[in-house]
Order: C-alpha cells, then sequence, then structure tokens
C-alpha cells in the first residue's frame, strides 16, 4: 500500500488577503450598552475584524490572495488548469465565484467550480485539489477561499455581531517534488448538528426576504452557541488525533496547529484534550476574526509571512463549520 507521504503534493504558494477596514469591539459594541471590550475579549479571543467595504468584492480579494500564492510560487499562471472554490456567501449564486475568478485572473478555460463546507470549506478544497492531482484530472490546481461574512451578520444579535470577519486566502498545489508537502486530509460530518449554524434564507426554499422584512433574521447567520461550544471541542480534538494516528505520530512531534479560528475559549479547550501546548496553535482571531473558510488560509498564510514555520516542521491544520463539517490533516512544512 503506497505511504501517505507517497500521496502528498506539494504546496507550491500560499497567499492571503483581507480588506483594508479595520472594525474594532468598540464600534460594534454602541449597539450593546451593558458589554465591554474586555468581556468580548474574554470570550472569544477577538479584538478586531477586517470587513469589506460596499465596493469591494469577494472575488477581488481571492483574486489578490491567488497573486500572492502565485508570486511565492514561482508558477506562471498559464500553468494553473483549475480553480477550486470555498465558500459560503459568493458574490451571485450562479455562475460560481470559481467562474469569476478565472475571468478575473485572465484564464478563463480552465475547470472552476465553488464549494461549500462553511468553516471546513477551504480544507475538504486542498483535498480535493489534492485528489484531483493524483488522478491525473488537474496538474496544477489554485485552491481558494473568499468570505464576507459582514455582508450576513446581524449587527443585533449578540451572539454572532462579534464573531465574523472578512477575508481570502489560496494554495498553489502542483506535483512538483519537495517543498511544502500537503498529505491526505480526513474530511467528515455531523449532520445531526445542521441546525446548530444556518442562514435560513438566501436559498431556494426563502430566496427573498419578505416584503415587511416580517423575516430578515433569516438572512443572517444564526448560531446556537452552547452547542456549537461542544460540538467543536470535541470535533476540533478529534481531527487532531485522527491525523496523529494516520501519520504515525505524536502530540510531541507536532510544531504548530493551525485550526479555523473559531474561538479561543474553544481552541484552548482542545489544547488541553489533545496534549499540545496552546502556544503551539497559530492563532489570528484578534485581528482577524472568525473569517469562515478563510481562517485557516488566513492563519497558515501569515504564519508563513512571518516565518514562523521552518523546514520539516509538522503542522496539523483542522476545522469544525456549519453543517457540522469536520477536516484535518498535516502539511509538512
Amino acid at each position: 500500500m503506497p505511504s501517505l507521504a507517497s500521496k502528498s503534493v506539494c504546496i507550491a504558494g500560499i497567499g492571503f488577503a483581507a480588506p483594508v477596514t479595520v472594525k474594532a469591539n468598540s464600534e460594534i459594541l454602541k449597539a450593546f450598552p451593558n458589554r465591554t471590550d474586555a468581556e468580548i475579549v474574554r470570550l472569544t479571543g477577538i479584538k478586531e475584524r477586517r470587513c469589506a467595504t460596499d465596493d469591494e468584492s469577494a472575488t477581488a480579494l481571492a483574486a489578490e490572495a491567488c497573486n500572492r500564492a502565485l508570486s511565492q510560487s514561482g508558477l506562471d499562471i498559464k500553468k494553473i488548469d483549475g480553480i477550486i472554490m470555498a465558500t459560503l456567501i459568493p458574490d451571485q449564486p450562479v455562475p460560481s465565484m470559481a467562474s469569476a475568478l478565472a475571468k478575473l485572473l485572465g484564464i478563463p478555460h480552465v475547470f472552476a467550480f465553488d464549494l461549500n463546507a462553511a468553516c471546513s470549506g477551504w480544507l475538504y478544497a486542498l483535498e480535493v485539489g489534492r485528489a484531483f492531482l493524483h488522478s491525473g484530472t488537474s496538474k496544477h490546481v489554485l485552491v481558494v477561499t473568499a468570505e464576507l461574512l459582514s455582508r450576513i451578520t446581524n449587527p443585533q444579535d449578540h451572539d454572532t455581531a462579534f464573531l465574523f470577519g472578512d477575508g481570502a486566502g489560496s494554495a498553489v498545489l502542483t506535483l512538483s517534488e519537495g517543498g511544502h508537502r500537503l498529505h491526505r486530509f480526513g474530511i467528515s460530518g455531523d449532520a445531526d448538528q445542521y441546525d446548530s449554524i444556518q442562514r435560513l434564507g438566501g436559498g431556494a426554499r426563502n430566496p427573498i426576504p419578505d416584503i415587511n422584512g416580517l423575516d430578515i433574521n433569516h438572512f443572517y447567520l444564526q448560531m446556537n452557541g452552547a452547542a456549537v461550544f461542544k460540538h467543536a471541542v470535541v470535533g476540533f480534538a478529534q481531527q487532531i488525533t485522527d491525523t496523529l494516528e494516520r501519520e504515525g505520530l505524536k502530540p510531541e512531534d507536532i510544531a504548530w496547529v493551525v485550526p479555523h479560528q473559531a474561538n479561543e475559549r474553544i481552541l484552548q479547550a482542545v489544547s488541553k484534550r489533545v496534549g499540545i501546548p496552546y502556544e503551539k496553535f497559530v492563532m489570528t482571531i484578534a485581528t482577524y476574526g472568525n473569517a469562515s473558510a478563510a481562517s485557516v488560509a488566513i492563519a497558515l498564510g501569515w504564519a508563513s509571512e512571518e516565518g514562523l514555520f521552518s523546514p520539516g516542521d509538522k503542522i496539523i491544520c483542522c476545522s469544525v463549520g456549519a453543517g457540522l463539517t469536520f477536516a484535518g490533516g498535516l502539511i509538512v512544512w
């Protein structure tokens, strides 16, 4: 049986992008006079987040991330033969945002499609890209994510108003030898928790808000905080444990964990549960908030640019998202 390492692919380049506009907790707190900045930081770890202006698009943000990844890779963009886009809120439902990105990047004839696994989306997309490379479907693929969650966050909802931000990320995957190695990722789910995080409106069942605004809350993200916390801690820990077992590793072998930036308290609990010090968790939530599928890409791209990783570092990426969806796997830097 082929080893997991033999089924790995090269991450030739990685990049991220975020809107310039910073929204601090203090701005959101204007709607919640009985809450404080210290309380929000204690409960979530978030101090600020990036929010797109009305004239900014997710597609343009994705293009910026792709250009940074391509620049790092040194690969001619004309060699890209596919785009896999992870997003839960594309700029428009049809055609796919991946197709819009292909047009914007000047590579209109590549295969392009969107994938929605919520916060786990980019890790799902990385695994699809890896499998495409080994199956011969693709030779050089862009795995992209872009989320403008500020557009669907209810500023009056005390459970979600402080959580979400906007951002994008991209990785160039190839079959080249050497480089950063993306191993097989595990992906799974728990649809019994389907209702824990959802946006009821905007789909075929309820495409347009009521003319009197009676169902406007259905067009914002809604979350059962207690259920999400409980299942997220277990889910993150299981993905890390499964990755260790799949790769024949121990917690002390791991240099870094790059998790979806769900909530600082959740990830502190995960750290204790799996026996990997919290200092090894790459955290960008204080600055970028929870950017759904883009969170891991932003954290990975930021850590790469900051020089946190050393050659040979074993890095576990993991995520829990609406659905629920779970994903986790190993990158060897």
